[in-house]
């Protein structure tokens, strides 16, 4: 729809409202929906327009020794623990949420600008050199099924995984049992978790091939015992690596193929 548009010399207006949104898919703001779009469209630059002119050390409105940052590489934890709350009623969504959409974005190959949309022009002031922070797409970009479960925005329950597990991940392995340390939520086999490492860090996201009360049963276990726990033949992977997209280990971004 949105490419028949921009071929009939339309300029596509996209809003949460009951076209893309129900009670039970909501994205939650139009920041990370800008993000989903842009990867869906393969767009080579989003651009969110604020009520301030990029990503600062701090809130500035707070701290007014805080630092502009002109360039982002990589939006590590240091970048994010950087984001403060909404600042005003125009960024409903707050510096988080432009970080969440920088992720979204960055990891499918799109790059993204935080700048002031206040001014007059703001897209051109951009070509002139005004201030904007610049968020480095990634350049190893997830695709297609796998950006779509990175995009998920709240997954619907979480597996905390040993050390063993992160170093299988690492190596582009599937999750099996008997790294699971934790199961928490009330989820369905097929839905989005996250896998967070010890010390409860976000680490990756990935469809999970069972219902949470046999998540719950099994995690710890070697391959070998499932079968006795359960009562029947089951799949060997917590999540297979086909349905798991890993995302950042301390400082280092894990590949994914």
């Amino acid at each position: 729809t949105i490419s028949t548009l921009l071929k009939m010399k339309a300029v596509p207006v996209i809003n949460e409202n009951d076209t893309v949104a129900t009670s039970e898919i909501r994205y939650g703001d139009n920041d990370r929906l800008a993000a989903r779009v842009a990867t869906m469209m393969g767009a080579d630059l989003l651009v969110l327009l604020s009520d301030i002119d990029g990503l600062y050390t701090a809130p500035p409105a707070k701290d007014p020794q805080a630092k502009f940052i002109p360039a982002v590489d990589r939006i590590t934890p240091d970048i994010e623990a950087m984001a403060g709350a909404a600042a005003s009623e125009l960024s409903r969504g707050g510096m988080r949420t432009k970080l969440d959409a920088g992720k979204i974005a960055n990891a499918a190959g799109t790059a993204m600008i935080i700048t002031s949309g206040t001014r007059l022009s703001p897209l051109m002031a951009i070509e002139r050199g005004e201030r904007a922070t610049f968020f480095k797409p990634s350049a190893n970009p997830v695709k297609g099924y796998k950006t779509w479960i990175a995009g998920q925005l709240e997954p619907a329950g979480r597996l905390t995984v040993d050390a063993g597990a992160i170093g299988a991940l690492k190596s582009g392995k599937s999750l099996l049992p008997a790294g699971v340390k934790l199961v928490s939520g009330n989820f369905s086999r097929g839905d989005t978790v996250a896998i967070l490492s010890p010390e409860g860090r976000e680490i990756a996201r990935g469809l999970v091939a069972y219902d949470a009360a046999d998540a719950v049963r099994i995690a710890g276990l070697k391959t070998a015992e499932i079968e006795n726990v359960l009562g029947y033949e089951a799949r060997s992977a917590m999540i297979h690596r086909d349905d798991l997209v890993v995302s950042v280990v301390g400082d280092q971004v894990l590949a994914d193929d």
